[in-house]
């Protein structure tokens, strides 16, 4: 157990200290998120009702869960790298603990979305967002988040062992993260969609989640969209990080 921890930190070390040596990823994890906040507030959000909200207070929520999502493309693009790279072999041949290779992986999108986190609340609180809450609700939303991303970085971690190449890695991962994201709560209200996907969107681990943040950092309603976004992330990890190992000793012959 201490072997595959202080593996785990030193693969964490080795994929954060990769990251200021590529600038267009720093550039993913802090001025796109702002462009995205920038341009649903000032383009959209006049013409969106959020009864309740401001479109700013209703949006970063929002927002910030996707983005979170979305953080595990380093990982997948990562993995996928070092695979076909044939870095996973060398690994293979090192005294190490084998599941430290995703573990690590994983563990540093944690810091990278935390890192996320932080450059869209100073975003949002330069154009007027601001919490409804004390300071524990509010420390339980970042670790609800945190907790959230760490999920989905096994569902990148999957998709970047089964595709061919890095940019399949990147793509597949938005085509099946970016519908999920919209057919939500995250950007408009859910009553506001047809029908149709008004059931969807109910029943969408994101909206679950999202609410959830509004819940604890702006005060609405909880309803069950807490335990529920719980439950959610605990699912996707269960689910995927099993995957994702299978996956890896399969593409590692081991």
């Amino acid at each position: 157990m201490k072997r595959l921890l202080v593996d785990t930190l030193v693969i964490t070390e080795r994929n954060l200290i990769r990251l200021p040596r590529s600038p267009d990823l720093l550039l993913a994890f802090t001025v796109q998120p702002i462009m995205f906040v920038l341009l649903f507030v000032y383009v959209f959000g006049g013409a969106i009702s959020t009864p309740g909200f401001t479109y700013v207070d209703f949006l970063i929520p929002g927002i910030i869960v996707q983005n979170i999502a979305f953080g595990g493309f380093v990982t997948a693009i990562g993995l996928n790298e070092d695979l076909s790279k044939g870095l996973i072999d060398r690994f293979r041949s090192l005294p190490m603990a084998r599941p430290a290779v995703l573990a690590g992986r994983t563990l540093a999108d944690v810091v990278t979305n935390l890192l996320s986190v932080i450059v869209l609340l100073i975003t949002g609180f330069i154009i007027g967002f601001s919490f409804g809450t004390g300071i524990g609700e509010i420390l339980a939303g970042l670790l609800l988040l945190m907790f959230f991303g760490y999920a989905f970085s096994w569902v990148f971690a999957l998709l970047g062992l089964m595709v061919s190449s890095p940019e399949s890695a990147n793509s597949l991962g938005f085509i099946a993260v970016f519908p999920l994201t919209f057919i939500s709560s995250a950007f408009v209200p859910v009553d506001s969609m047809p029908a149709a996907l008004q059931w969807f969107a109910d029943i969408n681990p994101f909206t679950f989640m999202v609410d959830a943040m509004r819940s604890l950092w702006l005060g609405s309603p909880a309803g069950n969209s807490i335990w529920g976004a719980v439950a959610w992330t605990v699912a996707i990890l269960v689910i995927f990080a099993p995957l994702a190992v299978g996956r890896y000793r399969s593409a590692a012959g081991t």
